[in-house]
């Protein structure tokens, strides 16, 4: 279990296969409770491949000195992360407001 939240990733090896192949992450809150997006890729082995990039939201508690994961949310498509982003940026004010 990781102890710091530079530790938390989301890559995952199986069969000694890297299933999910972790590519960058953004540490959105630390503290107790931590939230992180990730990007990242899965194994398709069909393909014989990595896929194309994926994108997930996901919220650590830190408890008994290591990061337990609580929640996730996976964007499902480039259009869905688009969608977000023009969602936040209508919400939000204007730098300096």
């Amino acid at each position: 279990m990781a102890e710091t939240v530079d530790e938390l990733t989301v890559n995952f090896t199986e069969n000694d296969v890297l299933v999910t192949k972790e590519l960058d992450k953004v540490v959105l809150t630390k503290g107790a409770w931590s939230t992180i997006l990730f990007r990242y890729q899965d194994w398709e082995p069909a393909k014989n491949a990595y896929s194309a990039d994926r994108y997930t939201i996901r919220r650590f508690q830190k408890r008994n000195g290591v990061y337990q994961q609580k929640s996730k949310f996976n964007i499902s498509s480039a259009d869905q992360a688009r969608a977000l982003i023009s969602a936040l940026e209508k919400w939000l004010p204007e730098a300096g407001e």
